[in-house]
Parts: structure tokens; sequence; C-alpha cells
């Protein structure tokens, strides 16, 4: 059990890397967008501008014969999207140009990409949320039963962290594919794709349902060894501690059970979850005896 506990707690926690790593990154989208050639300068020249034989370039009335026909007049320039930004790579130059995602997309849609950043905020606190409900219940917590109710409290939370997150991812992949297509024209991309950031949130929603499921796994194993020794335990009970006096069971009933309980006293506070679940089972017992 506590290899499972150790096994939820590094899943939850590897998601949570990756859902803020690409949270904050604008990498989920990359592509190409095929722009006009600016015309060469004395300071700018290369295959990525426009070349021209006037002599004057000064001279708007100049004659100027470009030589670049069709798709020699267009540069692909690549771009990269995420929630926040998208930015562009500027011709001959260094650096990027950046502009907000959120005023790029259609006015209609806004609200839809709201909507997916608060659900990406909210799996991120929830995220982190169960993290610490594991880590708790692994450094904290050495009671069987306290551990069973924080264990199921984080299952319940990372089950909702990852439904959010997908509702999220999916949200935000409609809203990008809504601006491609009726975004601004200076905007648009030629091609696209999905980018590391998007792959990485994926990987951060699997991670999340793994840890989930791995935590009700633990849970429900839990409980059926409860109920199969607790089963196991009566059944041993009953057949090893006969009444010899029929007459007074009810006593004697009673001095078995606190018998077995004294000797149990120093168990009690032990941290084994066999000495826990053996104090539990024996306590439950001996109230039915009592009750004979």
């Amino acid at each position: 059990l506590k290899d499972a506990t150790s096994a939820a707690f590094s899943l939850s926690f590897f998601s949570l890397v990756f859902s803020i790593t690409a949270f904050s990154s604008s990498y989920w989208c990359e592509g190409t967008r095929k722009v006009a050639k600016p015309f060469c300068t004395e300071q700018n020249k290369g295959d990525h501008c426009i070349r021209f034989n006037s002599p004057d370039a000064n001279n708007s009335n100049a004659v100027q014969y470009i030589w670049e026909t069709g798709d020699d007049k267009f540069v692909d320039r690549k771009f990269h999207a995420g929630i926040w930004y998208s930015c562009e790579e500027i011709i001959n130059g260094e650096g990027e140009k950046c502009r907000s995602f959120v005023s790029l997309a259609p006015a209609a849609d806004r609200g839809v990409l709201w909507l997916s950043i608060v659900a990406e905020l909210l799996y991120n606190i929830l995220l982190l949320t169960g993290v610490v409900l594991m880590s708790v219940e692994m450094c904290c917590y050495h009671s069987v039963i306290d551990g069973l109710k924080i264990n199921a409290f984080s299952a319940v939370v990372t089950i909702l962290a990852g439904l959010l997150g997908m509702v999220a991812h999916m949200m935000y992949t409609t809203v990008f594919q809504m601006t491609v297509n009726l975004g601004p024209e200076d905007w648009r991309p030629h091609t696209w794709d999905y980018g590391w950031s998007f792959c990485l949130a994926w990987a951060s929603f699997a991670c999340c349902m793994a840890a989930a499921v791995t935590t009700i796994n633990k849970y429900t194993k839990t409980i059926l060894e409860f109920k199969h020794k607790r089963k196991t335990l009566e059944r041993s009970l009953k057949i090893k501690y006969k009444f010899p006096d029929h007459a007074a069971p009810e006593k004697y009933s009673f001095e078995k059970a606190a018998k077995i309980i004294g000797n149990l006293e120093g168990c009690r506070h032990h941290t084994t979850h066999q000495c826990n679940s053996l104090y539990i089972f024996l306590t439950t017992v001996s109230e039915r005896v009592r009750k004979i």
C-alpha cells in the first residue's frame, strides 16, 4: 500500500509540474504565416526581401523592376501561440513580436477562452490540493483509518481535477481553431500544428487520471482487506472461544473479550498496518460478543 501511495503522489506531482509548465508557455500551437517580403535596403539585403534594379530607390516615381514573382514575393514567418500570448519572428531581425491571444480571438469566442483559462487555473489548484493531501497521508498520518479518510478525499479531488483539465484543454483547442478561421487577417496562419505545450498539457491530464485510478484502487483494496480480515477473525473467534458454561455465557464472553482487548492495549499505539487492523476488528467483535 505504501508503494501505491508513493506512485499516486509521484503521478500527481508530475501532473502538476507538466500543467504549470504548459499553462505558462506559449507553444500550444506552432506554424507559419505567409507574408509579403519587404523591399531590400542598404542595411537589409538577403533572401527575405524584394530586390529591384532602380538606381533611385527613394524616388517613388522611378520605375522599379521587381525580379520576384509568384510565391517568391512571400516569406514564411514562424509563429507560436499559447493561452496567453501569440508570438511571431521578425523578418531580417532578431527577437519576436508578441500579442495577447485574448485580443486575437473572435469576440464571440472570448467568453469560451476565459472559461478555459478559469478551468485551467482550477485544474492547477485541485492538482496542488491533491499533491498536498497525498504528502500529508505519507508523512503525517500513520493511523490506517485517518489515512483512509485522507486517501478518499484526495481521490475525489484528483478526479475533479482531471475532468476540469480535459474540459479546459478542449475549450482552448476549439477557440484556437475558430481564431484561425475568423481571427485578424494579419495573424491567420498558413500552416499550423500542435506544439510541445499542448502535448505536455495532455500528458498532465494522463498522469492526473492515472493518479486518481491508483488512489481509488488503493482505497478499495484497503477496504476489502478490512472486510476479509474482520470475517476471518470473527470466524476464528467463534470456533476458538466456545462457551464452557452455558449457564453464564454473558460473564464468560465479557471476560474473554476484555482479556483480548487488554492484551492488545500495547498494540493500539503502534503504527503498523496489521496492528491497527487487528485492534479495530477485535474491538468490533468484542462489542458483538457483549450483546450475546
